[in-house]
């Protein structure tokens, strides 16, 4: 029997106090109707004693104290699981919202979840191939990795989750991979291009679609990635499948984050966002990985835009801490009109050296990206030193370099967002760029390997 409640005692914005409530849990699910019958949704944030401080879902107008009832459901939030989810779209509450049918769910999971076990964990080792040199070739992706995408505003992250998106698999034949893609505080347009994006290219029917709006609610925002992670473990954990998970925008996460604790009146950590911002990042990225108890395994690649570009504000600054390295993405190279800006050099991928070699990728992937990074670095310091005394007081091989760099930007970097390039083309397209150098410089490559594979014409 679920208990009714006239005790309203205030309201506040979206928070709203009750009074003399008895057997209610922190996180658990409400209701509050109207006096015309209206009901909206709210959600427990703080119990003391019997009085109970509840977050509304939507606006608080026209809530009366005296006549509005309040009933509590005695579960948190849930979202109804089943394979038929591929192919849909669903807003930030896990509700259809492409004009489809509700989904008829095989189970209903709190979407709170809980970490993986470190001790249930298994190793990530396998590649997943993005299509995307700079990342396969350089920072390679590892099935059950955490990598985060450092984007700037008004830098084209957008279109770069679309195609990972679009074009992301696992190299076996046999493995059923699925892309559960979370939009988090975005604009209209915004969802429509990821949405129709999807569907011109296909890829909408290996994909599970959140989509939280600008204007949605702050307290639906911080349910929208949960929502995408408890689709991602029911898909990996239960049918086996390789999930990769794509959130958009984690800034927006952290900034409803930030105003629930403010109209909360907590205390404010850095730059006024809550103190336990990195617990609660850690609670959601956590909950990738590969277990040993399973075939399938969840891939995530938060995306995040850095305010002011600033790599030191919290919210980079945490999430590099709790994942396994960042790809980050250049205002300078986007001005030159190279797409996707992908920045080599500061990015990072810590399980690079785990995914690639003989029977991964190939055996010469280590040497070549070694050489290419290598090579990069000092063709652009070439460049700087040409910029500041001229051409004349670069060396030869100096110039050589310079134009490694100029052409490796041109060639490995850009290439728009509509070309998927194979591990192969990316490797052989890193053998092509090596062969402006004279062979003595590829250090870094085993001889065998040079022989091998270094285009014949350059050898």
């Amino acid at each position: 029997m679920i208990k009714e409640y006239r005790t309203v005692q205030e309201v506040t914005g979206p928070l709203m106090l009750v009074r003399d409530v008895s057997g209610v849990a922190y996180d658990e699910l409400g209701e509050v109707e109207l006096p015309n019958g209206d009901r909206r949704r709210c959600k427990v944030l703080e119990v003391n004693g019997n009085d109970v401080l509840v977050q509304l879902f939507e606006n608080s107008a026209g809530i009366n104290l005296r006549d509005s009832k309040v009933r509590f459901l005695g579960h948190g939030i849930e979202l109804g699981v089943s394979e038929d989810m591929l192919g849909r779209v669903f807003d930030g509450m896990g509700r259809p919202k492409d004009g489809g049918p509700e989904i008829l769910p095989e189970e209903r999971r709190n979407i709170n979840g809980t970490p993986m076990n470190p001790a249930a964990r298994n190793y990530p080792d396998e590649f997943v191939q993005t299509g995307i040199s700079t990342i396969d070739g350089l920072n390679t992706l590892v099935r059950g990795q955490k990598l985060p995408i450092f984007s700037g505003s008004g830098l084209p992250h957008a279109q770069l989750a679309a195609q990972i998106a679009r074009q992301a698999k696992v190299l076996s034949a046999d493995a059923k991979f699925a892309v559960v893609f979370a939009a988090i505080g975005i604009t209209f347009e915004e969802a429509d291009f990821f949405i129709s994006d999807f569907k011109r290219t296909g890829a909408i029917d290996r994909t599970v679609l959140f989509v939280n709006l600008a204007n949605d609610p702050a307290i639906e925002r911080i349910s929208t990635p949960r929502m995408a992670l408890t689709a991602a473990e029911y898909l990996a954990f239960e049918k086996d499948m390789h999930v990769l998970v794509i959130m958009t925008d984690i800034t927006n996460y952290a900034e409803a984050l930030r105003e629930v604790s403010a109209a909360r009146k907590e205390v404010p950590g850095r730059r006024g966002y809550p103190g336990y911002l990195y617990t609660d990042l850690a609670t959601m990225y956590e909950r990738a990985g590969r277990n040993l108890e399973s075939e399938g395994s969840i891939t995530m690649i938060p995306i995040l835009s850095m305010p002011e570009d600033d790599k030191t504000h919290p919210i980079p600054d945490l999430t590099g801490y709790i994942t396994e390295g960042q790809i980050i993405l250049s205002r300078e190279l986007y001005r030159k009109n190279i797409l996707p800006p992908v920045d080599v050099l500061p990015s990072l991928s810590r399980l690079k050296d785990k995914g690639i070699g003989a029977g991964k990728t190939r055996e010469d992937h280590a040497g070549t990206m070694n050489q290419l990074f290598a090579a990069y670095a000092r063709g652009k310091e070439a460049k700087e030193l040409m910029t500041i005394l001229g051409e004349a007081a670069l060396s030869d091989i100096d110039k050589l370099y310079a134009k490694f760099s100029e052409e490796f930007e041109k060639q490995y970097v850009n290439q728009g967002y509509d070309e998927n390039r194979s591990i192969e083309e990316t490797l052989n397209l890193g053998w092509k760029l090596l062969s402006i150098l004279p062979k003595s410089e590829l250090k870094r490559i085993k001889p065998e390997l040079i022989e091998k594979y270094l285009p014949v014409e350059e050898k």
